[in-house]
């Protein structure tokens, strides 16, 4: 009987799962793949908290397929090399993936076809597993890739876009295939405490509730960084426990502007992607220079630090900072203002930041992560580089309460309204009795440096 292997990789899920649905339309035999890859490992990829939300992932996925008939199969090492020795063991015809746009994961996938053809096994890639519209799919005239978010979403929007697919109703595994037994939340150490459970089952629910209490508000509430009124799918996303596909035409049919602009989201995770694709080193290079000198030695280490901590006496920065280490997540109107801070205010940088955010966020996404900060640090697409984040116009418009600040900063707690925000201007007894360090930075001196570096002066 033909055996096929389905590797999951960033596609942790049953529902609208291409290569899987695939693998099962036949009358033959699927073997479900987790390959923990010890290269990821060594990148310093795998951190706490996503090796916890990966954990729960790989055990709702067991279940699910548990309750089809067949089981996960988990094993450890190269991933060329497990898929290859499970494809050995189970005479296995073909494997099934989901395409990726990283400059490894392209490399992978180029090594596993090989080896495989190498003894007469195909290689099957799907797109839009990750994805809406695949990478290279919509392109200008000239060029490869869209540089800019707006035509690119003009083009993207009505490009055609496969049916959801169901889950499979049986999923039948060959006997005696062996797995590593599966990874668990008490296996990692310093977690956020915050932490969201990860599996498709959680994320189906975040979703159901999501668009039918939470999106018709997403237009005017998704920046509000007090009223969180933003989805929380990125960690489903990111893992694939979630289908973005399926996000998008069950957004379109609860229809109305909050489906709209979060679908306009969706679309800005694709672009993200097809520029990635097109453009691997942008992952680490800049992707369009400005020649920056950025500050380096004793003093931008000591400032650098401070930002980690959630300690530079700008109030609703620091919130932010203190909400990602406390959930490994952090709403997406801090991220951008915590970014523009760190490489633009302070002048440190890019991938100083880039790199902490990967070491706490549980939806740490490599396009989505650096080319944001690259947004935000003027080097990336952004269309307007030079624009700079003030923390205190931020402020008044995004948390003009100060509720989040209160939230997040507890020792501002009992400052009264707008003067959470600027606490180093209460009265003299008032500011002496918090413990709250002074501002590490002036803004107006530190947006003269960065047009003095930038050459605008």
């Amino acid at each position: 009987m033909n055996v096929s292997v389905v590797l999951f990789t960033a596609d942790l899920r049953l529902h609208d799962h291409p290569p899987l649905r695939a693998a099962c339309e036949g009358p033959g035999l699927v073997v479900p793949l987790f390959v923990r890859d010890r290269a990821v490992d060594a990148s310093g990829f795998a951190v706490p908290n996503r090796l916890t939300f990966l954990a729960d992932c790989l055990r709702d996925l067991d279940a699910g397929l548990r309750d089809r008939g067949g089981s996960l199969v988990v094993r450890s090492g190269g991933v060329v090399e497990q898929v290859c020795r499970v494809v050995e063991e189970t005479d296995a015809d073909e494997v099934h993936m989901a395409s990726d746009v990283s400059a490894y994961a392209q490399a992978r996938e180029q090594r596993l076809r090989r080896a495989l053809e190498a003894f007469g096994r195909r290689l099957h890639v799907h797109d839009t597993v990750t994805t809406v519209v695949p990478p290279g799919a919509v392109t200008p005239a000239g060029s490869d890739h869209f540089a800019v978010f707006t035509p690119y979403f003009r083009q993207w929007s009505p490009h055609p876009s496969r049916d959801v697919l169901a889950a499979p109703r049986a999923v039948r595994l060959p006997d005696g295939v062996g797995s590593e037994p599966l990874p668990s939340r008490a296996d990692a150490s310093d977690v956020s405490p915050g932490l969201a459970p990860g599996g498709e089952a959680e994320g189906r629910a975040r979703m159901t509730a999501w668009l039918r209490e939470g999106v018709g508000g997403y237009e005017d509430q998704h920046d509000d960084l007090a009223g969180d009124g933003t989805s929380r799918l990125s960690p489903h996303l990111h893992f694939g426990t979630l289908s973005p596909v399926e996000l998008v035409h069950r957004a379109r049919k609860a229809g109305g502007p909050g489906a709209e602009a979060f679908v306009r989201q969706l679309a800005w995770r694709d672009f993200h992607r097809q520029v990635l694709a097109a453009r691997p080193q942008a992952s680490a290079a800049d992707y369009r220079t400005r020649g920056d000198q950025w500050r380096s030695g004793p003093d931008a280490h000591r400032d650098t630090e401070a930002w980690k901590a959630g300690r530079t006496g700008f109030p609703l920065v620091d919130a932010a900072m203190r909400q990602l280490r406390h959930e490994g997540w952090m709403h997406n109107r801090g991220r951008l203002l915590a970014a523009s801070f760190l490489a633009k205010t302070l002048y440190v940088d890019w991938r100083v930041g880039a790199r902490h955010y990967l070491d706490l966020l549980v939806d740490g996404d490599v396009a989505n992560n650096q080319l944001n900060w690259q947004w935000a640090a003027g080097t990336g697409t952004d269309t307007r580089p030079q624009r700079v984040l003030n923390p205190l116009a931020q402020a008044r418009r995004y948390d003009p309460d100060g509720a989040y600040v209160r939230r997040w900063v507890p020792e501002l707690a009992a400052v009264r309204g707008h003067a959470v925000h600027e606490p180093w201007r209460l009265s003299g007894p008032e500011r002496a009795a918090l413990d709250y360090p002074e501002p590490i930075v002036d803004l107006a001196e530190s947006l003269a440096r960065f047009r003095r570096a930038r050459g605008l002066e």
